[in-house]
């Protein structure tokens, strides 16, 4: 089963904070940065489709690709947006090895998407896949956990809770890291409260998380022909550092 499989139907909820509006305008200024002519978007790793909504309605042609059902189930039940472009289109796929016949202006990878790829045979792999879906010079946008940051500050134990008309769902963060693998795992608890009759699910997952430094990106990019453009720190765009958990890298094709 997918890492997130188990609780795709209260991944929308645990993250009813982010600011999904913020980060897709905040692409789309990317975008217009530094491939102005941009019309078609792939998103690998889509999850419950949100930004794909939203950069929908700004215009592009997106589509979106994920490897759990139950996730791309969530993305293709939304309501149609106003914007200008056709609705967003969805498929069943692993970010390491699919391929579409379509090329596309633009490939995204948000939400650490390519932290979750933790051996160098996967980063290998996913940005193999971006630049195989790229027309020539098309942009990689993608973000991750940010090395410097995670050795310098280090996980700790975090607990967020939420809830809506029906459930409360409290999740628990307990972090393990294994430094010789520029990885850390990350260990949930996950309760859900059922408001109507007080019954309670508890589900244990646990991600692998990999932190990446800029010369592995470098790297692992110049090996299918990418050139990095630009690295900042995610959302506000300064210069990361050391207290930089989030970096949002650009390549070209």
């Amino acid at each position: 089963m997918s890492v997130f499989g188990k609780y795709a139907h209260y991944y929308d909820l645990l993250n009813k904070d982010k600011d999904y509006a913020a980060e897709a305008e905040h692409v789309h200024r990317l975008i217009r940065k530094y491939a102005p002519e941009t019309k078609s978007v792939l998103e690998l790793g889509c999850g419950t489709g949100l930004h794909a909504h939203l950069l929908s309605g700004m215009g592009y042609t997106l589509h979106g690709v994920d490897r759990s059902p139950a996730m791309l189930e969530s993305a293709s039940r939304r309501g149609p947006g106003s914007g200008p472009a056709a609705q967003p289109s969805f498929s069943l796929g692993d970010v390491r090895g699919v391929r579409m016949n379509n090329k596309f202006d633009a490939v995204i990878s948000l939400f650490h998407v390519m932290s979750y790829q933790t051996t160098n045979d996967d980063l290998m792999a996913s940005f193999a896949t971006a630049k195989y879906h790229l027309n020539p010079g098309g942009i990689f946008i993608f973000d991750c956990w940010y090395g410097p940051a995670v050795l310098s500050q280090k996980p700790a134990v975090s607990i967020k809770r939420f809830e809506d008309d029906r459930i409360q769902v409290t999740r628990i963060a307990e972090p393990a890291m294994h430094p010789d693998e520029n990885i850390v795992d990350v260990n949930y608890q996950i309760s859900i409260r059922n408001k109507s009759d007080g019954s309670v699910e508890e589900l244990r997952e646990t991600h692998r998380m990999r932190y990446l430094f800029v010369p592995e990106v470098v790297f692992f990019l110049s090996q299918h022909g990418l050139k990095l453009l630009d690295r900042f720190e995610w959302m506000s765009g300064r210069e990361p550092g050391f207290d930089t958990w989030g970096v949002c890298f650009v390549a070209q094709a």
